[in-house]
């Protein structure tokens, strides 16, 4: 959420970011009713100052034993005009907080801008995509042949966009999570945290998921609950409204979790296999920086991101976002997307953003300056590290063989218990 002040301040910095991402709100709007709500507290101050005079005056007739019924009467009707505009100003304030909640984030300056997502700018590739003297298949045929992936039975327990794992393919999941937890918190520093997968609105308001994506979330039915869409959620709010200490800085969480999404306004996008699913596993990493830092951060939180696809050997190139593409709460993302054979195409893998003070402010993360009294709102930062399924749905296309067989990379083959190759 941007800080009010700002807003009132720089009017045409809002509108230019707003116009950048393609946002049709209009801060002339805002500013307006912001003007309505000083003007109201103007009236009241005013009204105020007239009744505690007036309040004085009756106080005198009546000591002196005269008749202050006319006053008495003035002084109700003061009362009820303060009372009434108090009210009005409440609602105002109601919506000027809606209407700021609605506000993306400002553009950081580097930030390309763009329509959508065939404007993101390429700024680097790491391997060689592979090469096949067959035609590579899709995941969804390699699992299925395999006997590792079944979406029939997937949909007959939960519907579309499901998915049901047996044997290997299971395994191989709970392989690749371990993975990534062992890297991230031996080699990159990061504490392991299990947060609750079930949040409530307050909570998800807080890193930008409320109002703005209600329709993309799962509400449990009668209860002020959500299941969680990643763990950027629960994680980010661990120091919600709490007040950190300099020298603590950089924070480094990562967190595996389930994710939930119901993939609101995707119909007829993705329909076959795990890209877009309505449950998906994620190992997630959160960081919490000095704002003189953050952008130091975020390219440190991309390395990390990088380096469990450079082990497991997977040919990805990286994009930063353009305005248009750019989420809500983020100030600039890098995308990192793995080439998949099967599909003939790059896909994301994760997501690295900085989103400065604007999730710490709906959130209320502060910190404390050594030098200084003043408590300053935290940059918050995360990334994926990585999506799971996804990372599956790479080393299935990426490594699979003629004869229907697939490898599995070297860096996994310890957490697979030995077993190098899926066969037929």
């Amino acid at each position: 959420m941007l800080d009010l002040k700002f807003i009132q301040k720089n009017p045409e910095k809002v509108q230019e970011a707003l116009r950048k991402r393609r946002v049709d709100l209009n801060i002339q709007d805002f500013l307006a009713l912001d003007e309505k709500r000083r003007s109201i507290i103007q009236e009241v101050e005013a009204l105020r100052r007239q009744l505690n005079a007036q309040s004085k005056e009756v106080a005198k007739l009546k000591s002196k034993g005269e008749d202050a019924s006319n006053l008495v009467d003035e002084l109700s009707k003061i009362s009820d005009k303060i009372k009434k505009l108090e009210k009005e100003k409440k609602q105002i304030e109601k919506e000027l907080f809606d209407f700021r909640a609605r506000i993306p984030n400002i553009l950081a300056p580097d930030v390309p801008e763009g329509d959508d997502e065939k404007d993101n700018v390429e700024i680097k590739k790491w391997g060689e995509k592979p090469n096949f003297d067959f035609e590579p298949l899709p995941h969804w045929d390699i699992g299925t042949k395999l006997k590792g992936l079944d979406f029939e039975r997937a949909a007959k327990l939960a519907g579309s966009r499901f998915a049901l794992y047996f044997s290997w393919a299971a395994r191989l999941e709970r392989a690749l999570i371990n993975f990534m937890l062992d890297v991230h918190t031996r080699e990159h520093g990061y504490v392991e945290v299990l947060p609750p997968f079930i949040v409530n609105s307050q909570t998800m308001f807080g890193t930008g998921q409320l109002p703005k994506f209600e329709e993309d979330l799962f509400k449990l039915e009668g209860w002020d609950y959500y299941l969680i869409p990643t763990a950027e959620v629960p994680v980010t709010n661990i120091h919600s409204n709490e007040v950190l200490k300099e020298e603590d800085l950089p924070i480094a969480y990562t967190a595996y979790t389930p994710c939930f999404r119901s993939e609101a306004g995707s119909y007829g996008k993705d329909t076959r296999g795990l890209i877009r699913q309505h449950q998906f596993n994620k190992v997630e990493l959160v960081r919490f920086a000095h704002p003189d830092k953050s952008y130091d951060e975020l390219e440190l939180l991309l390395s990390h991101a990088e380096t469990i696809l450079q082990r497991l050997g997977l040919h990805y190139r990286v994009v930063v976002l353009c305005s248009g593409d750019l989420g809500f709460s983020a100030a600039k993302t890098y995308d990192i997307e793995v080439w998949l054979p099967g599909q003939n195409a790059y896909r994301e893998i994760s997501s690295c953003s900085n989103f400065e003070d604007f999730q710490a402010r709906r959130a209320n993360i502060k910190f404390q300056p050594k030098n200084s009294k003043k408590k300053e709102f935290v940059h918050t930062l995360n990334g994926s590290g990585l999506a799971v399924g996804r990372c599956l749905v790479a080393i299935l296309e990426n490594y699979q063989q003629k004869d229907g067989s697939v490898r599995i990379p070297d860096a996994l083959v310890p957490y697979m218990d030995g077993v190098s190759i899926i066969k037929p």
